[in-house]
């Protein structure tokens, strides 16, 4: 059996999405199921859509993610560009076999499957108008092609002058007359389409000497060995073309998984980058900066755990057939089924989103934690012992979905309170909670003590406990008193209270 290869090939043409993401971590995650290989290729045949950074951008993502390239990118994360025993099927940027392209093209041309057409883009903009004046849409094809400026109604001579002295024809796919193309699709099953509601593609341009995507993806593709194809559902239209480029070739044929887009949150429409700044989350995996200076704010830096994304987007579509929810990458290799990916869009959560990185952050050791919140601490001007902060970070993990949630949940127990909540002050603060509040705290040193002193009074404890949360930490609510008592310390109490007591009266 043929070892099993697959690759993720993007454009590019500005960040990658997390669709995109997802796309490539079923690739890795079927090459890794198979002990196959999991290849990056760069498809950045339109230079005029091409985005300064954006390949690194791609790389970059991908190695945040934990999804390992095979063959691509080297051990500094560069593009491979030469041929080598460990990366034999470079380069692996499109423009950069680009003369490659030609030949493959002109052979279609020789065996009568492609023909060279020489329209120019005006007299193309005329049929099309002359075609929706009559009420139609015009196809380049069977139907129209015989009457128009191409090698199939022009002389020899004629042609071999115009491929000589022009640089504004293409070659153009041949696209049989009247015939079922069958096709095998491993996510939706058995597909037909007539051949005559198809054009003739366009493969390669003599102005820019490029290929076309239909033509340098099927041609790399069998070149560097590709077994299954697994794509975007975006390029499904154009699987009859590429069934008939392989039997054109002679090549066999990869087998071929269209994956369904992901939706909006209310599950109308392809997840945009417009609904992510609407509703404010992230699209991109990581933070990206265009060449005109526009951010978008990516996973990684909003505190995603990449473990976490990557979790939540293999559930985007694909549905392991049990209760379990949490995956590590290990795991979803053994349990990913391209078979059980669903055939209709997946519509994204954002609340659930936020719902997988809480779970994440809940198995992190408290070191690995308080590792990870000591910058924010630091850059604050805060002075604790790591051994504090390694004991906070076990009291406060439980409350929390980021670890920049950790200051908003805990930053009393490091400085005091100059503001007081007025809801909490307007329930709390009143004499009768007050004076036995401060006395209570004056004579016990831990919340152990003064929960004993309130019940041995019989004072109403939540008023009281609450009044106290209120001085030490500026709102009624929050962790509880013993916790907050244990870290600052009995004399920090005292101080607080006579805080609370300048600001706020007795």
């Amino acid at each position: 059996m043929k070892r099993t290869r697959v690759r993720f090939a993007p454009s590019p043409t500005g960040p990658l999405h997390m669709g995109g993401v997802r796309t490539a971590l079923y690739n890795y995650l079927y090459a890794k199921q198979h002990n196959g290989d999991f290849i990056l290729r760069i498809e950045d045949t339109d230079s005029h859509r091409f985005v300064p950074g954006a390949e690194k951008y791609i790389i970059d993502s991908l190695r945040w993610c934990g999804i390992g390239i095979d063959e691509g990118v080297d051990e500094q994360g560069n593009m491979v560009s030469v041929k080598s025993e460990k990366y034999p099927h470079a380069p692996y940027r499109q423009s950069e076999r680009r003369a490659i392209y030609r030949q493959y093209a002109e052979q279609l041309v020789a065996a009568g499957w492609a023909y060279y057409a020489f329209d120019s883009a005006e007299s193309l903009d005329k049929e099309r108008a002359a075609a929706e004046a009559r009420g139609e849409t015009f196809i380049y094809n069977w139907s129209t092609r015989e009457r128009l400026c191409n090698s199939l109604t022009l002389s020899e001579e004629e042609c071999a002058i115009r491929l000589k002295e022009s640089t504004g024809w293409t070659v153009r796919f041949k696209m049989p007359q009247d015939r079922v193309v069958k096709m095998d699709d491993l996510i939706r099953g058995h597909i037909e389409v007539n051949s005559s509601t198809l054009d003739d593609k366009v493969l390669w341009k003599r102005a820019d000497e490029l290929p076309t995507y239909h033509l340098a993806n099927i041609v790399d593709d069998h070149l560097m060995e590709i077994t299954e194809v697994i794509r975007g559902e975006e390029w499904l239209p154009s699987l009859p073309l590429h069934y008939l480029l392989y039997e054109a070739f002679g090549w066999e044929r990869p087998r071929f998984a269209h994956l369904s887009l992901l939706l909006k949150p209310v599950g109308n429409g392809k997840l945009s980058k417009r609904d992510g700044d609407k509703l404010g989350f992230p699209v991109f995996p990581m933070k990206w900066t265009s060449p005109e200076g526009e951010t978008s704010h990516g996973y990684r830096e909003d505190g995603y755990f990449p473990e976490a994304f990557i979790n939540m987007l293999a559930l985007l579509g694909w549905n392991p057939g049990t209760e379990q929810e949490l995956f590590s990458l290990e795991e979803l290799v053994k349990a990913f089924s391209i078979e059980k990916v669903i055939k209709s869009g997946a519509k994204f959560n954002p609340e659930k989103a936020k719902w997988f990185n809480k779970e994440y952050l809940r198995m992190k050791s408290d070191e690995e934690l308080a590792a990870l919140w000591m910058p924010e601490l630091k850059e604050k001007g805060v002075d604790a012992s790591p051994q504090k902060v390694l004991e906070i970070v076990g009291l406060i993990k439980e409350r929390a979905t980021f670890v920049s949630d950790f200051w908003n949940i805990a930053w009393y127990l490091f400085e005091a309170p100059v503001e007081y909540a007025p809801k909490d002050v307007a329930k709390f603060w009143k004499p009768e909670n007050t004076e036995p509040a401060l006395q209570a705290c004056r004579e016990c040193s831990t919340g152990e003590e003064l929960e004993e002193w309130i019940r041995g009074r019989e004072l109403p404890m939540g008023k009281i406990m609450n009044c106290i949360r209120l001085v030490l930490s500026g709102s009624g609510s929050g962790l509880g008193i013993c916790e907050i008592i244990k870290y600052i310390g009995h004399e920090e109490v005292l101080k607080r209270w006579e805080n609370a007591l300048a600001v706020l009266g007795r």
